[in-house]
């Protein structure tokens, strides 16, 4: 896990993706709409991304991309982010770990 606490440290959001993995985009997008700024590793562009990808699936990411973290904290997946967006609760993680300053709707 020390591998992933080196890339989420200090950093509000942080989104594991696979630059041809449609999830991942569409995960990246809906964050970037609330006016956050991710911080993006795209893991199938890097040497050792298959070291990245093990330990999110040690995790318990399945499928391993998108793995999202807020705040340092694994999040989850697709999934779990969609569903904190219809339960209006993931404007208040992104305020909290300050990815946003403001969120008004």
């Amino acid at each position: 896990m020390d591998v992933l606490a080196r890339f989420t440290a200090d950093k509000p959001v942080v989104i594991f993706s696979k630059s041809t993995c449609c999830m991942s985009h569409t995960v990246k997008a809906l964050i970037c709409n609330f006016g956050a700024n991710p911080t993006v590793i795209e893991v199938d562009k890097m040497a050792n991304g298959y070291l990245i990808e093990r330990a999110l699936v040690h995790l318990g990411c399945h499928p391993s991309v998108p793995a999202v973290f807020i705040g340092q904290q694994f999040i989850g997946g697709a999934d779990k982010v969609i569903g904190l967006k219809i339960q209006n609760k993931l404007s208040q993680l992104l305020l909290n770990a300050k990815a946003i300053f403001i969120w008004g709707r």
